[in-house]
């Protein structure tokens, strides 16, 4: 008897809430290949369809004590799944776009004139960034990035730790991501940050 209603789903979750992990291991197995067949549906990729199964499984195991409060593991699982499909969905969309752009741009700019126009744009926007920054953190970027030089070595130049160096770097592409991407079009974005 005691086995028959661990199958109950409202004794599973009370289980599981309690950190049993058979409990949770029998909550997979029982709605695993539902909530795979529903996000297929939704999705119609076998690689994506599992990944959000993934996601709704590990949301429902964080949800730890809360989840004495579920009624229905199905819906909300399916809930879940929904959720995660749709923002893939936008992702995919966006990603489409964005080659759309790329390509519709690149097509554009195939004659060397505006070539050069987009490559001195890009230049600008890049420059501007750099002005921006902190001495320190410019005279690193420039050693690093743009000379080419190890964190070693500009740190022996510039007379400071490697893992100052490092940090600087990292501080600084850090700030022209951000700085490039609220002062550029999407297709010079794109190629700022294959650069950076």
């Amino acid at each position: 008897m005691k086995i028959r209603l661990l199958y109950n789903d409202a004794d599973l979750l009370r289980n599981a809430a309690q950190g049993d992990h058979y409990a949770f291991k029998l909550i997979y197995e029982k709605y695993n290949a539902k909530l795979y067949t529903f996000s297929l549906r939704i999705l119609l990729s076998e690689e994506l369809a599992e990944e959000v199964v993934q996601e709704a499984m590990l949301k429902l195991w964080q949800m730890g004590h809360k989840l004495k409060s579920i009624n229905n593991i199905e819906a909300f699982l399916k809930t879940v799944a929904r959720n995660k499909a749709i923002d893939m969905l936008r992702h995919q969309q966006l990603a489409v776009r964005a080659g759309n752009e790329l390509k519709h741009t690149w097509n554009e700019l195939h004659n060397e004139t505006e070539e050069h126009i987009f490559l001195n744009d890009t230049i600008q926007v890049l420059s501007k960034g750099l002005a921006l920054l902190p001495e320190q953190h410019r005279y690193v970027y420039t050693l690093c990035h743009q000379e080419g030089l190890k964190y070693e070595e500009a740190a022996e130049r510039l007379q400071l730790s490697p893992f100052t160096v490092q940090t600087y770097m990292k501080l600084s592409l850090r700030f022209l991501r951000n700085y490039i991407s609220t002062h550029t079009d999407v297709a010079i974005l794109l190629i700022l940050f294959k650069i950076l």
